[in-house]
């Protein structure tokens, strides 16, 4: 049995939950959200918390029944409170800064790399070598940072690229000295 699943969500105060057959939409005080939920699994309300409840036994409804659950858990929690993630830039010379809503990063490459945030999220460069990716949707927040991330992965030698924030990057040992 899934434990993640049986949970129930509960809905804080100004949040609001529509569900109309299997879309689900999420209204609360920084935005709202909806999300398609997968056919045999259903989402109800009951008492001021959403319960969902899966078919049978099978795998596959198992395998959806805490996964539904987390998704929508998430939803709620983004529209109350939103997500954040944090990245560091290391290296000599690297440095990130924002123009309009465009993020421009400056690693290294010969020319500079400008990311366009998707709409509903919003990118902070509080000092040069820090940026935080906000949003209310959980899986857009850490999409949009991996694509950050992923301009100039951090390398195991020198550490140098963009890391989460408190990422450890395993380190290597460079090549032996002559005998």
């Amino acid at each position: 049995m899934s434990r993640v699943g049986k949970k129930p969500i509960p809905l804080p105060s100004g949040v609001e939950a529509t569900i109309d057959g299997n879309v689900v939409l999420i209204k609360g005080p920084l935005g709202s959200l909806s999300r398609t939920i997968p056919a045999p699994i259903r989402v109800m309300s009951a008492g001021g918390a959403l319960v969902v409840e899966r078919p049978s036994d099978a795998r596959e409804h198992r395998a959806l029944h805490g996964l539904v659950r987390s998704l929508v858990a998430n939803m709620v929690e983004g529209v109350t409170r939103g997500f954040q993630k944090g990245l560091e830039l290391s290296g000599v010379g690297y440095r990130a800064t924002r123009q309009g809503k465009k993020l421009v990063l400056t690693v290294g490459y010969s020319h500079p790399v400008e990311i366009e945030p998707p709409e509903g999220i919003e990118i902070d460069v509080p000092t040069p070598t820090v940026v935080t990716v906000r949003g209310i949707d959980k899986e857009a927040v850490g999409q949009l940072a991996a694509r950050i991330r992923a301009v100039r992965p951090p390398e195991p030698y020198k550490g140098k690229g963009i890391r989460y924030a408190g990422e450890r990057v395993r380190r290597k040992v460079g090549k032996a000295g002559k005998k």
